[in-house]
Parts: structure tokens; sequence; C-alpha cells
């Protein structure tokens, strides 16, 4: 369920006191031209991106979600050839066009190599969506979690190249990638993230995890809030209503990637927190540092639970593996070797039944042809 944050809006901004951004500052991100190889935040009109998701083709949806305000994430691809993420909202989303387009210009300046990052919008008529980085290779949730109930290992070796469940190190990884996310966000001044969860956590062509942009952007019918699922809310905001920085649920995220309970994790029961599967995959020593960060991610005060920055140090020593390349410890293709799934994969992937009849449907299938009545 996702709860409104009306009050989070008023202390979690960089921007000036109408809520708007300086015309310089977008003027002089566009003058940049490219950063780190990625083109300068744009405007996209509704046709380039019909033409990209080849008409918003249910084939070609990534995903579905959001309560407050309903979305859809498409992948499509430009005329230039670059994969892109198209999240368009409900109707109902962001009835201020003004104010959607100063949002998405403020996360579109963030440009880190630690980032799905934010290429551009779109905002004609009641029309809003956002245009991303697309990371091939997947969610962190799809990685740690659905894979061995997808149609068993042997397919999902053959869809993902992997039949193995994630490694420690590669686990450790994502943590340290993910704290490194958060603290450039930080540091320039986009400190609230909401919902910070593995389905967040997405892997690129190199099987490197990055942190999707799309929690950056305020989610709501009101253009002013945040929606957020509880459970990855931190105290304070349960009893107050406010963040007092940085991550709406981001210390949360950090025990729920390694850790099942509450109460194990103050025992210090590392045995009974551990996933059985990463047996003999880490000392204890190891285990028992992991734990008491986890501790202190779940502090109840939040000036006693370290930010991006810290949890960035206290990681890094925990690495293994570190000139290992990501997708080797992932097991999966990388780069030019990569492979796109068909629309009909995607669709298997995702056990979408409507977009694998729509898919049969356009291949001229028939399956009742001919069959006795």
């Amino acid at each position: 369920m996702g709860c409104g944050c009306s009050k989070l809006s008023a202390c979690c901004w960089t921007l000036d006191q109408n809520g708007s951004i300086p015309e310089a500052a977008n003027v002089e991100n566009e003058g940049k031209g490219e950063v780190d190889g990625l083109p300068a935040f744009r405007e996209y009109s509704i046709d380039t991106l019909k033409t990209a998701t080849s008409g918003f083709s249910v084939e070609n949806i990534v995903s579905e979600h959001g309560e407050k305000a309903p979305n859809v994430v498409y992948k499509g691809k430009l005329e230039n050839q670059r994969w892109i993420a198209v999240k368009r909202f409900n109707r109902s989303a962001w009835p201020d066009a003004r104010q959607f387009l100063e949002e998405a210009r403020a996360v579109g300046q963030l440009r880190n190599h630690r980032l799905a990052n934010l290429l551009g919008c779109c905002c004609e008529g009641d029309e809003r969506l956002l245009v991303a980085e697309f990371m091939t290779n997947d969610t962190l949730a799809k990685h740690l979690f659905h894979c061995e109930f997808m149609f068993g290992s042997l397919a999902s070796a053959i869809v993902f190249g992997e039949a193995q469940p994630m490694k420690w190190a590669m686990r450790l990884r994502v943590a340290l990638h993910l704290a490194e996310a958060l603290e450039y966000c930080t540091s320039k001044g986009r400190a609230l993230y909401h919902d910070l969860n593995a389905y967040r956590i997405v892997f690129d062509d190199e099987g490197n995890p990055r942190l999707s942009c799309f929690g950056l952007m305020k989610n709501s019918r009101d253009g002013k809030s945040y929606s957020t699922n509880l459970a990855f809310t931190p105290p304070e905001y349960l009893r107050t209503g406010q963040c007092s920085y940085a991550n709406c649920g981001a210390p949360n995220f950090y025990v729920r990637h390694f850790v099942q309970a509450l109460d194990l994790i103050r025992d210090r029961n590392i045995q009974m927190l551990t996933d059985s599967c990463l047996e003999g995959q880490f000392s204890n020593d190891d285990g028992t540092e992991l734990v008491r960060l986890a501790s202190r991610c779940l502090q109840y005060e939040p000036r006693e639970r370290p930010n991006p920055k810290s949890l960035v140090s206290a990681i890094i020593p925990l690495q293994r593996d570190a000139e290992v390349p990501s997708h080797v410890l992932m097991g999966i293709r990388a780069g030019a070797d990569a492979v796109l799934l068909s629309p009909l994969g995607e669709s298997c992937v995702r056990m979408d039944l409507t977009a694998i009849h729509e898919v049969l449907e356009n291949l001229g299938y028939k399956d009742d042809e001919g069959t006795a009545t």
C-alpha cells in the first residue's frame, strides 16, 4: 500500500522557494552536450516515444505499478538505436505540466555511472512521460527471488544465463554501488529517494547494478508529495510524516537485502540470518560486520543511523573478488554478447498471458484451426 507524504516536499529539495529551477541551470545543462557518453536532458515528442515503443505496445511493457499515481514502464528504441525505458503516468497524475517539467529537469541534471540516468521527458497535453536509460539485465528482485520460480532452473538459465543464486561477492557489490548512488544523489541535493527496494536496482549490459532514477521523482496525483510503501519507510516518518534526510527506505533496504528478521539482527544470530545458499561464501568476521552495519541502519533515531557516505566507507572493506567483472559474478553475457529477448520471450519472463496471446495473434497463430467441434 502507498501513502501520501506531503510534508516531505518542504525539507528535501534544493530548488528555490517556488519549487522551480533557475533557467540558467537548465541552459547550462543543455549546453554540456554529452556527459559520460550520455546526451543532455531533453524533451521528447509523444510521437517519438510512440514510435520507439511501437505505439506503447503491451509487448514492450517492462513493469506496471503505482496506486497513488498508476504508471507503466515500456522498453523502447530511438532512431539512433539507443534503448530507453519510458515511464508513462496515468492521465490523472501531474495535472500541473510546468511542475512536472521542472521536477524532471532537476532529476535530469544528474549524471552518474551508478544511476540509470534520466534522459528526458514528454509533457504534451495530458501526457506525462519520463525517458531513462534502459538496463538490459533486469532487476535485483528478479535475480534474487524470481528466477527459481520461473519455469524451473533450466529455463531460468536459458533466459537469464544463470541457474545459481546470486553470489555473496555480487550482493556486496550491489550494496556498495547502491550506497555510492545514494551518496552522489545526496551530494547533488537530491537526498530523498522513495520506495527503495529490490525492484529499483537494475543491471546494465555489463552486469553492474544501478539505481533507477525514477525513484528520485515525486510520484503522486498532486505533483507535490510522495507516495511511498510503509515497508520501506524509516521510523521517524511513521511518527511525524517526515524524513530527516536522504532515503525513505534505504536503511530498511540494506537489511532486507541480506536478512529477514529484526529480532535476529539484534541478537546477532548470523546463522539464522544468512541465506542457506550462501553457506561457505563468507567468513564469520564478514558476516558479523555486515550484521553490525545492518543494526546501525535500524536505529530508531535518525542521527544514530549512518548516512550514505559512511555506508560507502563501511561497505568497501567488505568487498570480495573486486577484480572480477560483474557479469562474470552474475553468470550472464555482457556488452556485445548480451542478447535482448524477443517480445514473446519478454512476455514469457513476465508470465503475462495477455501479452503472450497478443504476440501470437500478431504472428497469425491459430490454436484452434482444424480442431473438431
